[in-house]
């Protein structure tokens, strides 16, 4: 069975138990982000991360030039060759792969991106974030047929050559796409998709095509970005998507059994 996993970077999230896992499934693809790093590295640079809300409510990084280097630095460097390390720890032969490399993950620049400042709507014309188009899995495949495990995360390409900064949970949910997954797993610090912040027994536990409206409803702040992430995941043929948390013993095994909010 075909899996991909995603775990991420933000403040409160678990990796140990995760990576603990990843030996005992062949076939598994592991994409992360790593947005706390990320902020780390861009202040340590002088270049502190700045945040813009979409007119929709969206909240997003501002990748400009200079925090794009940060990313890639970040994410590319520092994130990626810990994951790699600790899987090989504990005998698990696995390579880092940008988006960036071999042109896996192909995206389009975005252009003409809006924030809304004191009330006002502004233009950004110097962000390098996209949108994911495609991830071509070729690569992906061999490495898995040769028993090693890739590690994916942004940035990515495209088809200029240009290097931008993507999601790295649209990133997951293309891979499971392209990849023909049976499931994608995005793990984060929360329990789920909650109808209440404060209460972790408010999870959603079930999102089928007639309630992801509801669901995107719901969703807030990066919440919002995982929640498209999975619909997009099964509307691309992935059997299913489910959003659980990190902590505690097994969580790819614990969401795989339904500990999450599962979409269908």
């Amino acid at each position: 069975m075909t899996v991909v996993v995603k775990v991420g970077g933000a403040r409160g999230n678990e990796v140990e138990a995760a990576l603990d896992e990843v030996r005992d499934r062949p076939d598994l693809v592991l994409v992360h982000g790593g947005s706390e790093e990320v902020d780390r590295v861009s202040t340590a640079l002088g270049r502190p991360t700045r945040y813009y809300t979409s007119p929709s409510g969206v909240v997003s990084r501002h990748t400009d030039p200079a925090h794009l280097e940060a990313v890639v630095m970040a994410l590319s460097g520092n994130v990626q060759t810990e994951l790699v390390r600790s899987l090989e720890a504990r005998g698990v032969h696995a390579v880092g792969l940008s988006g960036v490399d071999g042109g896996l993950v192909q995206a389009r620049r975005k252009e003409g991106q809006r924030a809304v400042e004191n009330g006002r709507v502004l233009r950004l014309t110097d962000d390098r974030s996209g949108s994911v188009e495609e991830v071509r899995p070729e690569l992906l495949r061999l490495l898995l047929a040769h028993g090693y495990v890739p590690v994916v995360a942004p940035p990515a390409l495209t088809p200029s050559g240009e290097v931008v900064n993507v999601d790295a949970d649209r990133v997951a949910a293309a891979t499971a796409v392209a990849l023909g997954a049976d499931a994608l797993v995005l793990l984060t610090n929360v329990p789920g998709l909650l109808r209440d912040l404060a209460d972790p027994a408010s999870r959603v536990a079930r999102v089928d095509q007639a309630t992801e409206p509801e669901a995107l409803a719901l969703a807030r702040g990066r919440m919002h970005k995982k929640v498209r992430a999975a619909i997009e995941a099964v509307h691309g043929g992935v059997h299913r998507a489910i959003i659980a948390s990190s902590a505690g013993a097994a969580p790819i095994r614990r969401a795989l059994e339904g500990d999450g909010t599962v979409f269908q």
